[in-house]
């Protein structure tokens, strides 16, 4: 899959079919697009093109900003495993943002040798989203090209979509989040030196850094995890939060790695979520929030044993 930064540095003279969208997690719904994609490119002999925009359109238009499930690297690496010929990320700015619909469409016309677009059910395009399907068909009789609206996909009758994903993060409905995305939900960050408060107490993590701000991180509590790095998996607990039982007031993501004993420090770790065990607490002592953590750790042992070694 090649990856072009911005429209305008595109010029195709093969024929194409296109979708596009900001695609945040790239769930579900997302790939029965993609999907629908690759499989008229193959029919009709047409190059696969994928367009997305960088960053989120909504932190641009909108005073309401968001937190984005994927990162932009995450999306190139979930797009690569997908069958497309190439990946366009337009920077969504401004100016972009005020570009008129048929300018738009022209733009796609004459630098993609346009020939047939998919899109969702309620896709919007164009200065202030503007414009619809119907615009969207009068332009293709316009330009000679086609176009496919995919019908609404559905999840035991949920219309999936990224705010609900994100909802569902925010809540710590990690079930539900994995269920939507059809794959768990994960970051990926640097290890740092922390305090060693885990350590103290039995229980040593590693520190997460991430370096996306924009990467949404689930809401406060205890976690059952997959740790991935240098091409090993382990399980753990993570803990996202302030360390309440201590006083801290800087918010940590930290992972208690099982039966792991080797030195992460300034290595990159991926780490997926796979079901939420608890709410942060603040204990009256250090032994009480050790008690929790051990019984914590059997809980999440119990789940695995269940669960991911079948």
């Amino acid at each position: 899959m090649k990856v072009t930064k911005g429209l305008k540095n595109v010029l195709s003279s093969q024929p194409s079919i296109l979708t596009l969208g900001t695609f945040d997690g790239i769930h579900k719904g997302h790939r029965t697009i993609i999907s629908k994609l690759t499989s008229e490119s193959k029919k009709d002999e047409l190059k696969s093109i994928i367009l997305t925009f960088f960053p989120h359109p909504r932190n641009i238009v909108s005073s309401k900003k968001i937190k984005s499930i994927s990162t932009i690297d995450e999306k190139i690496q979930i797009f690569s495993e997908l069958d497309l010929d190439e990946l366009i990320i337009q920077n969504f700015n401004k100016s972009f943002s005020e570009m008129g619909a048929e300018e738009f469409i022209k733009l796609l016309v004459n630098n993609l040798n346009l020939k047939k677009i998919i899109v969702g059910y309620n896709h919007r395009f164009g200065k202030n989203r503007s414009a619809d399907i119907d615009v969207l068909r009068d332009f293709s009789t316009k330009y000679d090209f086609e176009v496919v609206e995919i019908k609404a996909f559905e999840v035991e009758k949920i219309k999936i979509s990224s705010t609900k994903i994100r909802n569902a993060i925010n809540n710590g409905d990690i079930d539900i989040c994995n269920n939507y995305l059809g794959y768990n939900f994960n970051i990926n960050g640097i290890v740092v030196k922390g305090k060693s408060i885990g350590k103290s107490i039995g229980f040593p993590t590693a520190n997460i850094n991430i370096a996306e701000e924009y990467k949404i991180i689930p809401k406060n509590g205890v976690y059952l995890v997959r740790c991935f790095f240098e091409k090993n998996k382990f399980y753990g607990m993570m803990n996202i939060g302030y360390n309440p039982t201590f006083g801290s007031n800087e918010k940590t993501i930290e992972v208690n790695i099982f039966d792991f004993n080797r030195d992460l420090y300034g290595k990159n770790i991926r780490i997926e979520f796979l079901k939420f065990i608890r709410d942060e607490i603040k204990f009256d002592n250090a032994e009480d929030l050790q008690n929790q953590l051990i019984n914590d750790r059997e809980n999440c042992i119990k789940n695995i044993n269940s669960t991911y070694n079948n």
